[in-house]
């Protein structure tokens, strides 16, 4: 393109196109309001004609009734304003990774006639900045055959990859009008507890990735005790900017983009535009670099939280549809797992709530609902966390994936779940789960440092540990064998194992001490307590590791007991 014209209307432009055209409108909050409105009012104009979007703010009044004659919808992304179109066959939706959308455009395999973007006032060299939203926009701009800028002085220049010279632009309109707003609703407990297990799995140094909505808004409130974040997202909001503000967010262990935070877009409100204006410090890019896999994988610490409809036993996740109505998309969720899974110490993470509708519906399943996808495949999958806790699946097979998710599932659906397993022969026969209706006593966590070695995290021991305490138990010498069972034992099957990990927390007990990281800890130290009916001198007995000895380890599970055996009414111990 080597000239524009200003217009006031896009009528004539719009007389020019085939009836039939394909028309593409800028995304998110940076939705071209004033051009959205002129082309619903030349409706008339189009018969079948096809309009594309990503994920859009506006009222998106071309998907009503009244216009299916004249406009087809096509969303990559389904928001709340064209869900009810897309659930009644009044519009599409095309299923893509955000980071393959540009080459779908630029093979010629989607061609667009006509594209509605929004931009900010060019400068002296003729640039105009694509602000907010740059995600899929430089490639549409390239590849339309024509081009129409909404010129707006409230869209904010923004730093990075964002620049479009008005030479690449057919026509400009100007129009100032406030910017779209996206509001994130307050989180409930229930949320809150998500965000504070996910932030257990973020360490300083990490680079976050979080999607959008509530859960990952009540991620950021639960990092501001952590040092040196960083942040490569394909969009974020509000809830980022106190992180900023504060320096928990410097950008400076990234390893890719150091002193910088990295995103696609942004949606929220009026105070995070002015936020993101000429910032230096935040830089906008294309999708095909933000959301390609193999540039994620370069941020050390990669740590990609995404939310999750559904979770099934063996770890399947479906993010885009309940059951075979589509709900939302795929979006950059599986880029930004893979691009984790590629990055040195990344964690993908799944993180949602264990019931839906006021705790009527599991969202842990035995099956995903009906005609629901796959999202995140069974092999892509690492951490799920909900409100109960933190599952590690990587590498782990069908029957430990299942008792994990079991175990991150409402008590209440914990026993149905586990007689599903056993009815496919995913589990042992016999397994127990002695903890259905009952809740993990997560407070009694801690963490304690001891001399000449690395931090020990105390916590009471899970259904889930029985593969750890097998381990355990096999790493010690004949001695210590003794010392703790008075006999030569030889074997921990199963049987004895799980016997040992089922606990009611009240008249049997046990401590663990774990080194490593969550999902893939160590037992080094266990503690226990057994208490008959009725008799107020629980027996207790100790192991520490041959490694991990002469520390304090053994006197410091004692306190632990001893604090819960109190809770309890027991009087004393008897060894």
């Amino acid at each position: 393109m080597s000239s524009f014209k200003i217009i006031k209307s896009l009528s004539e432009i719009l007389a020019n196109l085939p009836r039939n055209s394909r028309i593409f409108i800028g995304s998110g909050c940076a939705e071209p309001q004033e051009l959205v409105r002129q082309l619903v009012a030349n409706a008339p104009h189009f018969a079948d004609a096809e309009i594309l979007h990503l994920l859009t703010a506006g009222r998106s009044e071309y998907v009503e009734p009244r216009y299916e004659n004249y406009f087809r919808h096509n969303a990559f992304f389904i928001g709340p304003n064209v869900r009810q179109a897309v659930a009644t066959g009044a519009a599409d939706y095309t299923p893509i990774f955000l980071s393959e959308l540009p080459r779908l455009f630029e093979s010629g395999q989607m061609s667009i006639d006509l594209a509605l973007i929004q931009v900010s006032p060019p400068d002296a060299a003729g640039y105009c900045s694509l602000g907010v939203s740059v995600d899929v926009m430089k490639s549409v701009g390239r590849v339309a055959r024509c081009v129409v800028a909404q010129v707006n002085p409230q869209m904010p220049r923004t730093c990075g990859d964002s620049l479009l010279h008005v030479s690449q632009l057919h026509h400009l309109l100007e129009h100032e009008e406030p910017l779209l707003e996206y509001q994130i609703l307050e989180p409930d407990e229930v949320t809150l507890q998500i965000a504070r297990n996910v932030a257990q799995l973020i360490h300083d140094g990490a680079t976050l990735q979080l999607g959008i909505g509530v859960i990952a808004d009540a991620v950021l409130k639960a990092l501001h005790d952590k040092n040196d974040l960083g942040v490569h997202t394909e969009m974020f909001s509000d809830g980022l900017v106190p992180l900023l503000q504060s320096g928990v967010v410097n950008n400076k262990r990234k390893g890719l983009h150091d002193g910088k935070t990295i995103t696609s877009f942004v949606m929220g409100s009026r105070a995070l535009y002015d936020f993101v204006r000429e910032n230096p410090l935040i830089e906008f890019h294309p999708s095909q670099h933000t959301n390609n896999p193999f540039v994620i994988g370069q941020n050390r610490n990669m740590a990609a939280i995404n939310s999750a409809l559904e979770v099934d036993l063996t770890g399947q996740v479906c993010a885009d549809s309940i059951g075979p109505r589509f709900f939302s998309g795929i979006g950059g969720q599986i880029d930004f797992i893979r691009g984790a899974a590629l990055s040195p110490g990344g964690k993908p993470i799944i993180a949602l709530p264990a019931t839906a509708e006021n705790g009527k519906v599991s969202r842990i399943v035995a099956d995903l609902t009906h005609g629901a996808g796959v999202t995140t495949t069974r092999g892509d999958v690492h951490y799920i966390v909900t409100e109960y806790g933190i599952a590690y699946l990587h590498g782990k097979s069908v029957r430990q994936r299942s008792l994990e998710l079991i175990h991150l599932a409402h008590p209440d659906f914990r026993g149905e779940l586990l007689e599903a397993m056993k009815q496919r022969h995913y589990v042992y026969p016999d397994q127990k789960l002695e903890t259905i209706g009952r809740l993990y006593p997560h407070w009694y966590e801690t963490t304690r440092a001891f001399k000449d070695s690395e931090p020990i995290r105390f916590r009471p021991i899970k259904p889930t540990d029985e593969r750890l305490l097998q381990d355990f138990f096999y790493s010690h010498n004949e001695d210590t064998i003794f010392m703790r069972y008075h006999a030569h034992i030889k074997t921990m099957h199963h049987t004895k194992a799980q016997d040992l990990v089922n606990l009611d927390y009240k008249q049997r007990m046990a401590f663990v001490g774990v080194v490593g990281e969550i999902g893939k800890e160590r037992i080094i130290a266990i503690a226990r307590y057994i208490a008959a009916p009725e008799y107020e001198f629980p027996e207790v007995a100790f192991v520490v590791h041959e490694d991990f000895r002469g520390k304090g380890i053994a006197g410091f599970l004692f306190q632990q007991l001893q604090k819960v055996a109190q809770e309890h009414g027991f009087r004393g111990f008897s060894a």
